[in-house]
């Protein structure tokens, strides 16, 4: 399915991504699909992600979809178990699975926080185990985690999710470290305002302009942007990036 003038060549990779039903997920498991990937679309929306399964599939493309809540060690371990047995093995996984919820800090609650450090950084962690489990020492791996410039700077009223994007960044130059010698390479991606159905519901039109206004390029991301990066971490042009956070922000962390 690489027809994809700015696709790198995936073609054998096997990629497990979280949190695939819709926004960067799904964008990125097209996107890698398009390059020849086979994908698992997982997702705790089961519906959605056998709708974008499908839709690669009439694209040409080859995944499968598994409803997972990459929470539950159990279920996240036990679909990639499945897809590594359907493909013959794991050779990359996209922790891009979060809870985006922004709100004043006295207004946090236990299960808020509960929920978001599970998804976000327990997830990560799952998610790491589950390429381990799976990949070929000799081929190697790679994990792509999804860290964001508000680990790097304050940002008010994100307390919850700079702290899980903080422990975030840190996992992964610590799972560089540790897996680089193992044949894994660990880099995340950073994206900047991308207007995806999920952060839609927590910003209008204006603040959008707004933040347009701010950024060093002068425009928001697309769910494409951070596909293309994503396609870039896997491919072998990135054989020797390890431990990187990459930004695709526009500028946003290095302006400041």
């Amino acid at each position: 399915m690489n027809d994809d003038a700015s696709c790198p060549d995936l073609s054998g990779q096997r990629v497990f991504v979280t949190g695939a039903a819709r926004g960067l997920g799904r964008s990125m498991a097209e996107k890698l699909a398009r390059c020849g990937a086979t994908v698992a679309v997982t997702d705790v929306d089961g519906a959605g992600c056998e709708a974008v399964a499908a839709g690669i599939g009439a694209a040409g493309g080859a995944a499968l979809a598994y409803r997972v809540d990459v929470a539950v060690r159990e279920e996240l371990m036990q679909a990639a178990a499945q897809f590594a047995r359907h493909c013959g093995g794991i050779d990359a996984v996209i922790n891009n699975a979060m809870l985006l919820r922004y709100e004043p800090v006295e207004q946090i609650t236990a299960a808020t926080l509960d929920r978001m450090t599970a998804i976000g950084i327990h997830g990560s962690v799952w998610g790491a185990q589950a390429l381990l489990a799976h990949y070929d020492a000799a081929r190697g791996g790679a994990i792509v985690n999804m860290a964001s410039p508000v680990a790097e700077k304050g940002f008010p009223n994100t307390a919850a999710y700079s702290l899980v994007k903080g422990a975030i960044v840190t996992l992964t130059k610590v799972l560089a470290a540790e897996l680089g010698p193992r044949n894994v390479r660990v880099n995340a991606i950073a994206p900047g305002s991308v207007p995806t159905p999920g952060a839609l519901g927590l910003n209008d039109a204006a603040e959008y302009e707004r933040r347009a206004r701010t950024i060093p390029l002068r425009r928001l991301g697309h769910a494409d942007d951070n596909a293309e990066a994503c396609a870039f971490l896997l491919s072998r042009a990135a054989s020797f990036i390890n431990g990187e956070i990459l930004h695709v922000d526009g500028g946003i962390a290095a302006a400041g």
